[in-house]
């Protein structure tokens, strides 16, 4: 068990990044992605924790290769990938992550790997809120998130071992849970950009004021909206764009208060067009009861945990993250220091800032 530093873990890799530019050892990001194929897995009478039942849960995903067996018929070339807090299994197609990733010679290799990438419960083309329950549909949790990626991957693509779980934000927070809940399901887990405790403080705090802001907007009418309640939206909107600021970006970006006020309008308008109030709502209330502290211990395998400095979400000055992975039998943390390669709590999903940490993880993981 031990804590990296990432000033301390860039000095290491110095000699990898060398020979990848030296030897090719790792292909240069491809202009276009693998092929991919796209389905939809209908989990019948799916029980959530609530005690509500929906008859049938559409379960969407993207998945990338093939999947290979062994002997005993065990899927050794799985992983998945999960996706934050609104997005869905098309938030990983985007160059920054998947161009540095899946194509010939990374280390995602689609040629090698097969690789599944889902939507959460609530999420993009899976079943949600705006689908026609609205306010109706059943108080989902993480917990019930992870429970139908596993129904997923089993009934649905007849996965029945991971090589790898990489989750970014809310997939960073289901990638501890799934850690606890079936320790020998992976062989590795790699969260980027949370925490493995009870949400409190600040991150808590502004959920708690983006759902405040959505049942105090009287067009919300308590769900039951025929137009996308305008207040409500750009609150939430408002929201999402500071806790997904970088301040070093947003500085660049913005260098004078016109051009701040330009960028701020700009921004909001552009995410509150992307979403359901409803969907949103749902997503952000699904993390009321995530804590795992208690089970770090049971994590049996290796975990290379990933933060960055300029993450408003996950401040580091609360220490989280070191004390924590101490608990974590085959724990590594890596703070990821704020430069202008990174994108505050949008990093994880920046790949060529970090994908080093990730060829580490592979090789201290294989069998």
């Amino acid at each position: 068990m031990m804590q990296v530093r990432g000033r301390r873990l860039l000095a290491r890799f110095a000699g990898l990044a060398c020979m990848v530019a030296c030897t090719g050892g790792l292909a240069q990001a491809p202009q276009s992605l693998p092929q991919s194929k796209e389905g939809i897995h209908v989990a019948r009478d799916f029980r959530f924790k609530s005690g509500e039942v929906l008859a049938e849960l559409k379960l969407h995903y993207i998945t990338f290769g093939q999947p290979v067996r062994d002997a005993g018929g065990r899927v050794t070339n799985a992983v998945l990938l999960l996706h934050g807090t609104g997005g869905s299994a098309q938030s990983l197609l985007r160059p920054t992550f998947a161009n540095e990733l899946f194509g010939p010679g990374q280390l995602l290799d689609t040629t090698r790997y097969f690789l599944i990438l889902p939507s959460g419960i609530g999420h993009g083309k899976s079943s949600k809120p705006s689908d026609g329950l609205r306010m109706k549909f059943p108080a989902y949790d993480y917990e019930d998130m992870i429970v139908a990626h596993k129904r997923l991957l089993e009934d649905g693509l007849g996965v029945n071992h991971l090589r790898l779980i990489l989750g970014t934000s809310m997939g960073c927070m289901h990638a501890w849970m799934w850690g606890e809940a079936w320790p020998d399901f992976m062989d590795a887990l790699m969260p980027l950009a949370c925490l493995p405790v009870e949400l409190a403080g600040r991150n808590r705090m502004w959920r708690k004021m983006l759902i405040n802001a959505v049942h105090a907007d009287p067009d919300w009418k308590k769900g039951d909206y025929a137009a996308q309640p305008r207040t409500a939206a750009t609150s939430i909107a408002n929201f999402l764009a500071l806790v997904g600021a970088a301040p070093i970006q947003a500085q660049k970006s913005a260098p004078t208060r016109a051009a701040a006020d330009k960028l701020t309008d700009e921004t909001v308008a552009r995410v509150a067009a992307g979403f359901d109030v409803n969907d949103m709502l749902y997503a952000v209330s699904a993390s009321r009861n995530y804590d795992p502290s208690a089970k770090l211990d049971t994590i049996k395998v290796p975990v290379m945990f990933i933060n960055s400095a300029d993450d408003f979400i996950n401040p580091p000055e609360l220490g989280i993250a070191e004390r924590e992975i101490r608990r974590v039998p085959k724990g590594r943390f890596v703070l990821l220091p704020a430069t202008e390669e990174t994108y505050g709590h949008g990093t994880h999903t920046r790949a060529g800032v970090w994908k080093h940490y990730l060829w580490d993880l592979l090789e201290r993981s294989k069998r």
